[in-house]
């Protein structure tokens, strides 16, 4: 790889799409004392080729047990989903929409959302609850990583209370902009302070692994291996 440098986003994805995964960027957070920066085990992609990277647009979702609540001391009360559509169709190109809050009963993301996302370029969803429709959601290929899939609808449980806001899941942090990069292997968080020097790290730890697996391959031990190069 050698020039480790990029000049925006779209080259630094660009770059951690084709030379990272999670588990490699994970163990360089660890080294810099960042040590909860992986979401739930339970929040898999839809399919395994999925990868998501981009900036954080977190969600605040809740229980709301109404579609409309006329009844309600606020606006949000009578407005069906909340501030969703609205969260939605705040979306900027390379953001992932981050949803947390509420509790995992009902689908927090399908496939008109993904259609609107696609749409608006953004880079993927990521929930910390069940998404639907997802044949729908396969067939456009939308990066959407959720605890699995399940059809209830939010309309009558849920409303999105804010966005662009500072949220935490299962004590990680995630605040607008920090970078969510996802795989197979799971979700992780890079706060925007540590991702320069993460993700140089990252690429850098790559190129000694694949040392690392040829010296392997020709007879090394992992013992000597791990003496001379420093990862494993």
């Amino acid at each position: 790889m050698g020039d480790f440098r990029w000049a925006d986003d779209e080259e630094l994805f660009g770059l951690m799409r084709e030379h990272l995964f999670t588990a490699a960027v994970g163990d360089v957070l660890d080294t810099m004392g960042l040590l909860r920066q992986f979401l739930p085990p339970s929040i898999q992609p839809l399919d395994p080729a999925m990868v998501v990277v981009g900036r954080a647009m977190p969600v605040l979702e809740a229980d709301y047990f109404a579609y409309r609540d006329e009844d309600g001391k606020d606006d949000l009360s009578r407005r069906p989903f909340g501030l969703m559509l609205r969260a939605l169709d705040d979306l900027k190109r390379n953001e992932v929409y981050v949803a947390t809050g509420g509790t995992p009963r009902y689908a927090l993301w399908g496939e008109l959302m993904s259609t609107r996302a696609g749409i608006l370029g953004a880079a993927g969803a990521v929930v910390n609850g069940y998404s639907r429709d997802t044949r729908g959601i396969l067939e456009l290929g939308f990066p959407t990583f959720s605890m699995g899939r399940y059809a209830q609808d939010q309309g009558y449980r849920g409303k999105v209370v804010d966005f662009r806001v500072r949220v935490e899941m299962e004590g990680v942090s995630i605040a607008p902009g920090d970078i969510v990069f996802g795989d197979l292997d799971g979700v992780l968080v890079i706060p925007r302070a540590a991702e320069e020097e993460a993700i140089t790290r990252a690429l850098e730890k790559v190129t000694k692994e694949s040392a690392v697996r040829i010296a392997i391959v020709n007879g090394m031990s992992t013992v000597e291996a791990f003496e001379k190069f420093g990862v494993m």
